[in-house]
């Protein structure tokens, strides 16, 4: 006799879904400007590291969710690589409620794609001649909290929220 029990639940029940339908680069550019001579080593570069999250709508449940990075490498004044990358994925959402549709865009999609994107950077500064860069992970939760929170302090200055004091 067995102890396991099953439940019938079939995969595409009324409870809330997300599905990567596709990923893929969208751009991608690696310059190497002052190659050979940036190559040959000397004082661990400067690494500047831009990353954003873009949400297009496809269509009704469709979501095209994009991480443009940009990383620019420089030693003193000069730039060793400059690498471009707009790595997105196709989300199927359902059954998600208004509240939650935002932070799964936002914040679940882009976890998602980004070791994909990271495995990328890794190989491409690699195959440029410098080591591989390896993009420690993103907190995409703080990101879109700084930017509700923005977008909070922002609405309350153009509503002029922050009244002046009054005298009696």
């Amino acid at each position: 006799m067995s102890d396991t029990t099953t439940t019938d639940v079939t995969p595409n029940e009324s409870g809330p879904q997300l599905r990567i339908l596709t990923q893929y680069v969208k751009d991608l550019s690696f310059e190497n400007p002052h190659a050979p001579t940036s190559l040959q080593g000397g004082a661990a570069p400067a690494i500047d590291l831009q990353i954003g999250v873009s949400i297009d709508p496809v269509q009704d449940g469709l979501w095209e969710v994009g991480l443009p990075i940009t990383i620019t490498a420089k030693r003193d004044d000069s730039t060793l690589f400059l690498v471009e990358l707009l790595y997105c994925g196709l989300f199927a959402l359902e059954n998600i409620p208004a509240e939650g549709m935002e932070p799964m865009l936002h914040i679940e999609c882009p976890r998602l794609l980004f070791p994909f994107a990271r495995q990328i950077i890794a190989s491409l500064t690699q195959n440029g001649g410098f080591p591989a860069l390896p993009l420690d992970p993103i907190d995409f939760a703080n990101i879109y909290r700084i930017r509700l929170e923005k977008a909070t302090s922002q609405q309350a200055a153009e509503n002029g929220a922050v009244k002046p004091e009054t005298k009696n």
